[in-house]
């Protein structure tokens, strides 16, 4: 019965001890939304991005994604972001889908512009790039394609039967 009350109390404290590191993880993560000013960006792919997905401006988190539509005329994503209201973007602003490698998770990357006027609430991202298919890379370099699309080579004649 000793026994027994020792190893309760000692999983108790493994437990408070793991919702401590969990609530410290999440506080110090930056992690959830972002309140500030909406703007919109329209892609042709926004492949990994999702609501809460981080806007980040050299390499700092200023933002988060609050929803992603499909737009049913011409089939693009709307993606709405929110910006912390301290941050102001030229109007010539532009977003990209980056990651940091090959793992890790997808985020909207911010390249400010160097117009005088500032994006407010409401207004549009004007330039935007999908992100770089990895597996398209590949079998272009695989299949000789090389990066540019055209093969480096000189063109094989086409088989003839025999």
């Amino acid at each position: 019965m000793h026994r027994n009350v020792i190893e309760t109390i000692m999983g108790a404290v493994v437990l408070i001890v793991a919702v401590t590191f969990l609530v410290f993880a999440y506080s110090s993560s930056s992690s959830g939304t972002v309140s500030g000013y909406e703007l919109t960006a329209r892609f042709n792919n926004v492949a990994g991005i999702n609501a809460g997905t981080d806007v980040r401006l050299s390499g700092i988190k200023v933002g988060s994604v609050t929803d992603t539509a499909l737009d049913p005329k011409d089939y693009t994503a709307l993606v709405t972001l929110s910006i912390r209201n301290s941050v102001q973007l030229p109007a010539d602003t532009s977003v990209r889908v980056w990651s940091d490698g090959l793992l890790s998770a997808s985020y909207l990357d911010l390249l400010p512009g160097a117009e005088e006027t500032m994006l407010k609430g409401g207004d549009r991202i004007p330039v935007t790039q999908d992100p770089i298919n990895l597996l398209d890379l590949i079998t272009k370099l695989i299949h000789g394609g090389g990066l540019g699309g055209k093969s480096g080579g000189a063109e094989t004649p086409p088989a003839t039967p025999q």
